[in-house]
């Protein structure tokens, strides 16, 4: 009995036992989640209780009155309480507030590039997360030509990052 620990040992720190932990191996979390709840127009969480930043994307805030509100509607039409989606990560793992910070893919559309284009949020770059920055540079530009979504009521006078800064007042 007593050589069948140091052969488990031996066979789990090779990695040949697939539960056991691999030395110096970093957890990560799954790259799917269902969707809980959505926070905001950026913001929602699995069920699982893990917090989701959509990278590459700023959604005006729930504070900034109906342009707030109107993007987190858009973004619970897009993601459903229950729905399945793929979480795609770029450099940076998780922000400041330790929130995961993903491009989200459900049904085969890229959320974060959906909102954009439908104008509900506007690009939000932060190197070195720049994955997909030229495909919603042209997400955004199209949506405020055609004047989609909060681009067509004035929606982003005030820029969800000025307004976090408190450089302009609340529109209603």
């Amino acid at each position: 009995m007593a050589f069948r620990l140091p052969l488990f040992l031996s066979l789990a720190l090779a990695g040949l036992i697939p539960w056991a932990p691999r030395p110096g191996a970093v957890r990560s979390d799954p790259p799917e989640c269902r969707v809980g709840a959505v926070a905001d127009g950026d913001t929602f969480s699995c069920r699982d209780g893990r917090k989701v930043r959509l990278t590459g994307i700023d959604a005006p805030e729930l504070g900034q009155g109906r342009p707030g509100g109107r993007a987190r509607e858009a973004l619970r039409r897009m993601l459903p309480p229950g729905e399945v989606v793929r979480l795609e990560r770029d450099v940076t793992p998780t922000d400041r507030y330790g929130r995961i910070l993903a491009y989200v893919w459900a049904r085969g559309t890229l959320v974060n590039e959906a909102m954009i284009r439908q104008g509900w949020a506007v690009l939000y770059t932060v190197p070195p997360n720049v994955k997909y920055a030229e495909r919603f540079r042209q997400a955004q530009n199209e949506a405020r030509t055609g004047g989609a979504g909060l681009w067509s009521e004035g929606g982003f006078e005030c820029l969800p990052r000025a307004y976090r800064r408190r450089e302009c007042l609340t529109r209603s």
